[in-house]
């Protein structure tokens, strides 16, 4: 089939379409045949990207000329070291190579294919490719018959449209064989590289039994250290993968779950007994014969918490930690700086209603979503918002009888003096928008402050929680494209490290200090031993009652100016919330206009590198006794847009001790320090000013602090009484860690 019209450049294009309406794309095969052939025969066919050149041979039916295209595909993207997304295409090119699947030999030649392909693969880049060869391939073909289904009696197609309707058959044919051939084949290359024990069971010193995954990598010639990694995340297919790659990078690799989990015995109890039990396996795995006895403990969230929590316990065998994006319960969540938040609402119920996950109640968004904003309309207390879901939250109500930072969650992690006996390396690894940030940060600080001599990295970039975690960092994050530079490898720089404390291998380049971080937008890595050095310096800015169009001006003074400035906030009122701080999107058009305080300085006259966390000291006077605030910093550049840079929430009676509440005195002036708030590593260009926004915080995704005094997981919009009003201070203080930027 040749082209209807061959348009002049710019023009649209259209390409003929004869599906029958109605059918599905097991009847569309000739239909998508023809559709390709007329993209690799039409006028325009020069244009098509490498990658669509491929899809369209694939669907196309031309399969030896796919299996060229897509092995210089990945060819090319290794050249580039893109070397995830080469792997990628490795499902594809099998199916290339292995010709028309109706075809009586193919089982057998996909089959040789893959032997093939696996062969000159070592055993990290196996498991990797691995990865690539599972999808959700229901989801996939839904989404390929709805696309169908929108083009059903259509003679036309625009060129966009049938290079979609392509890349998504090539994607639904290619993963159809996947899912048909890959597991066997996938098992059976495991098996030749690893010995792999899904059911290990390991005793607890407390009397119970947890199960393992564990995975050894048979081509070692004396037993190697084991890397163990402690989840509640019972996903046996993923947690048997994760044993196999600790084994491909020359470990023993150990995937514990927690207690109450899989094949363990027990109840579940989130962050309450993973010390305890960590360590326990630990002083197992260190006796067995596989390993050299020496263990090391890694992993994201709350496997990194679990990590910690392990360390506090100074297992002997423990040699190292390497925790990503870690969680201080009770710190980070699921409060943060004493504000309980309802993020982490539905997690209970996914780790701990059964042995492996609940995703079936976790995966119901839209009751999620819709429970907080139910909750805050109701107006009731927020110790009862399980009530107004219809299912009881038992984890939910345990936690907020402790709103302090009290003995129930300082035995959960290291506390106080209990840093100081942590003498083994640690790798703390997290990012600007990580929402566990004030968590890792602390952890880092803790340590640091003290054990001044503790061998601690920290390695930070723009990275959300997941991106922290992932071995491709994704280059689009939220509206800000990420420096290229800012990309690496999550698990190879771990077991790299791994391999340097306990082997003597190299330091990698990018921890070559203590502190290690990406300085968005000059595309460079920097490297500080300390995060005091890091920032060079903190810049005094004050909040100033002087008027900068519709905000204030925010100002460096060596002496404190006079005045304040006065804010009103009704809590009776559920038709509005506050300024949101979260950082989504991290780039807008323009500044914020939710209701807060602005604060602006003047334009920087020269580059500036903002590095480190920003800490405060808010001079306020209420007419109540407590509320919760949050500070948010920006950088408004030249052109208008605005980037979020840090954020800080947090509730003013525990600002200053967040183990022990003190209540303000309403009508008098109170400093309330900022201490926890999060790292950023920004160069701010020439010509942009700092933004700062100052809120009450009051919206469906928090508890609501209506001042009161009493807890205010009992407080109700009966409670609201007089709207809030705030002074702010021009005295109340901002340091922002900048300094000059060297720019080469």
């Amino acid at each position: 089939m040749l082209l209807l019209l061959a348009p002049a450049a710019g023009a649209q294009q259209f390409l003929h379409w004869d599906a029958p309406a109605g059918s599905s794309v097991r009847h569309n095969d000739a239909a998508l045949v023809g559709l390709a052939q007329q993209l690799l025969e039409g006028g325009d066919a020069d244009h098509l990207t490498a990658v669509q050149r491929s899809q369209s041979l694939l669907v196309a039916g031309q399969h030896a000329q796919a299996s060229v295209g897509i092995a210089a595909l990945m060819q090319s993207l290794r050249s580039k070291g893109n070397e995830s997304q080469a792997q990628r295409w490795a499902p594809y090119l099998l199916m290339a190579q292995a010709g028309n699947p109706a075809e009586r030999e193919f089982d057998r030649a996909y089959a040789a294919a893959f032997a093939a392909r696996f062969a000159a693969l070592d055993d990290v880049s196996a498991l990797k490719t691995h990865y690539w060869f599972t999808t959700n391939l229901p989801a996939a073909q839904a989404k390929l018959d709805a696309a169908l289904a929108t083009h059903a009696g259509s003679a036309s197609l625009t060129r966009e449209q049938a290079l979609d309707l392509i890349r998504q058959a090539a994607f639904v044919e290619t993963f159809q064989v996947a899912a048909r051939l890959a597991p066997d084949l996938i098992r059976a290359d495991e098996d030749r590289r690893f010995e792999i024990d899904d059911a290990v069971r390991i005793p607890d010193a407390e009397g119970v039994v947890l199960s393992a995954h564990v995975a050894r990598p048979r081509r070692s010639a004396s037993p190697p250290p084991a890397a163990m990694l402690f989840t509640i995340y019972t996903d046996p297919a993923r947690n048997r993968t994760q044993a196999a790659l600790a084994a491909a990078h020359g470990y023993v690799g150990v995937v514990v779950d927690a207690r109450g989990k899989r094949l363990g015995t027990g109840t579940a109890a989130p962050y309450e007994t993973e010390g305890v039990d960590a360590a326990a396996a630990i002083d197992w795995i260190s006796q067995q014969p596989w390993t050299d006895g020496r263990v090391v403990m890694y992993g994201g969230s709350y496997s990194g918490f679990a990590a910690w929590a392990a360390a506090k316990h100074a297992p002997p065998a423990l040699k190292a930690i390497a925790p990503y994006v870690a969680a201080i319960p009770g710190l980070g969540l699921p409060m943060e700086n004493n504000v309980f938040l309802s993020a982490n609402y539905a997690w209970p119920f996914y780790v701990a209603n059964n042995r492996l996950l609940d995703n079936d109640t976790y995966n119901q968004r839209e009751r999620w979503d819709a429970l907080t904003v139910r909750w805050y309309a109701s107006g009731r207390p927020y110790r009862q918002i399980d009530q107004v879901d219809g299912t009881p939250n038992p984890w939910l109500q345990r936690w907020l009888a402790h709103p302090a930072y009290d003995a129930y969650w300082q035995a959960m992690v290291p506390y106080g003096e209990d840093f100081a006996r942590i003498r083994i390396p640690v790798l703390s690894i997290t990012g600007y928008y990580d929402d566990g940030q004030i968590s890792a940060l602390q952890y880092f600080r803790e340590h640091t402050r003290h054990l001044p001599d503790a061998d601690h990295r920290l390695l930070i970039g723009p990275y959300d929680h997941f991106g922290t975690q992932a071995n491709v960092k994704a280059m689009e994050l939220r509206g800000y494209s990420v420096d290229p530079v800012a990309q690496f490898d999550t698990d190879a720089i771990t077991f790299q490290w791994f391999d340097h404390v306990l082997k003597g291998a190299p330091l990698p380049p990018l921890l070559a200090d203590r502190v290690n971080y990406q300085l968005m937008g000059a595309n460079r890595w920097e490297h500080a031993p300390s995060l005091q050095a890091a920032g060079g310096g903190m810049t005094t800015f004050h909040l100033s009652s002087e008027r900068a169009g519709t905000g204030y001006r925010l100002i460096q003074t060596a002496a404190p100016p006079a005045g304040m400035v006065t804010q009103t906030v009704d809590f009776a009122d559920r038709n509005s919330s506050r300024h949101n701080y979260y950082p989504w999107p991290i780039l807008r058009d323009g500044p914020p206009d939710d209701g807060g305080l602005t604060f602006v300085s003047a334009p920087f006259d020269q580059p500036m590198d903002m590095v480190g966390p920003f800490t405060g000291d808010l001079k306020i006077r209420i007419n109540k006794r407590d509320v919760d605030l949050t500070v948010t910093l920006y950088e408004w550049q030249k052109d208008g847009k605005v980037m979020q840079l840090s954020y800080y929430v947090g509730r003013a009676s525990y600002a200053a001790d967040m183990t022990t509440r003190h209540l303000l005195t309403p009508g008098q002036w109170t400093h309330v320090p900022l201490q926890r708030t999060r790292m950023t590593g920004r160069r701010l260009a020439e010509g942009s000013r700092l933004l700062v926004v100052m809120d009450v915080l009051k919206d469906a995704e928090h508890q609501v602090n209506h001042g009161t005094g009493k807890d205010v997981s009992d407080e109700s919009i009966a409670d609201a009484g007089e709207p809030l009003r705030i002074e702010w201070s021009a005295e109340s203080m901002l340091g922002v860690p900048l300094r000059a930027a060297v720019v080469e």
